[in-house]
């Protein structure tokens, strides 16, 4: 329990208000809730949250702790009430889940709560699966990330070994990603692997695909193959080889067939007639093709998951791949 006593500053605001701002990481449900429950009193009394407070009342926090650090982007998950989160599969090491195009994964520097780590820590930290106070350093994290505009799944590791282990099999290439997307007219051959050198200018945030070796640039290759063709549109699945910026997006659009909505790489004009304005991208299906030994993580190898759905399929081709 805390206390703090009211001053001429404070005085004449209302008490859920008062609170609000000297316990900024309490969420505004959880702090209506406390007041229900009288772990919010005034003067050792229960309050209602409109009472307006004077100068020497003592409010009486019966709040946990945590709720009373600094705000930042390692805490933000306190803030969350509610986790949003489609989870594709759990155990009691790691985390599949489906993040929608337009979430961060991570934080972008800021205290906010619009970001993937921070559901994952909200769901974990509520369902009790971790215990911030009693560890010294570890936190759920991300062994993958997407952009923020593509969907798709990302694995998360509820504890160290398992992040260790997931980030060497990503390292090693033992994970196999496979993406969905939407291009515009029919790549010929229709199946085939890509190969390229990608340049990334990191102020424009934006990477282009070379026929040959340059300073500076790194190999891309990706797999793949054409699965319909649809009123001047074609869908493809594709297995990233290797893992450079943007690689799916560049790629495509430097052989002319760039992706559905894509703006950075696309363009308005072929877009327009769709009237798509985000990229039909999506990483779609994880397998684990574990060619080493997994450790405690073994049980996964030759696992795969897939998303449950995807809107831009469903809208331009008819059906439903997935199912």
């Amino acid at each position: 329990m805390r206390e703090l006593t009211i001053t001429k500053n404070d005085a004449g605001q209302r008490l859920d208000r008062f609170v609000s701002k000297a316990v900024p990481l309490l969420p505004e449900s959880l702090l209506q809730k406390y007041i229900r429950l009288k772990r919010i009193k005034v003067n050792g009394k229960g309050a209602k949250g409109g009472l307006r407070l004077a100068m020497g009342d003592v409010i009486q926090l019966y709040i946990n702790d945590e709720f009373f650090e600094k705000p930042s982007e390692n805490n933000a998950y306190l803030k969350i009430v509610s986790p949003k989160l489609s989870i594709i599969y759990e155990d009691e090491n790691i985390l599949l889940v489906d993040k929608p195009p337009g979430m961060l994964c991570h934080s972008d520097g800021r205290f906010n709560t619009d970001n993937l780590v921070a559901h994952i820590q909200a769901y974990a930290y509520q369902s009790g699966q971790w215990k911030p106070r009693e560890e010294n350093s570890f936190a759920p994290a991300l062994c993958n990330r997407i952009d923020r505009n593509t969907g798709g799944i990302v694995i998360a590791a509820k504890n160290a070994e398992a992040l260790r282990i997931m980030n060497q099999k990503i390292r090693d290439r033992e994970i196999d990603k496979y993406y969905l997307c939407i291009i515009h007219g029919s790549p010929v051959p229709p199946s085939g692997i890509l190969h390229g050198f990608i340049v990334k200018d990191t102020d424009k945030n934006q990477v282009c695909v070379k026929n040959r070796f340059v300073p500076g640039s790194k190999p891309a290759e990706t797999e793949y193959r054409t699965l319909a063709t649809k009123r001047g549109l074609s869908l493809l699945e594709c297995r990233l080889l290797t893992g450079r910026t943007h690689q799916i997006r560049a790629q495509l659009a430097a052989i002319g067939h760039p992706l559905l909505g894509d703006i950075k790489y696309g363009g308005e004009k072929l877009n327009k007639a769709y009237g798509e304005r985000s990229q039909a991208l999506y990483s779609y299906k994880l397998v684990f093709s574990f060619k080493t030994h997994g450790g405690p993580l073994e049980y996964l190898k030759d696992m795969s998951f897939t998303a449950p759905r995807i809107n831009f399929v469903e809208k331009h081709f008819n059906f439903d791949f997935l199912h």
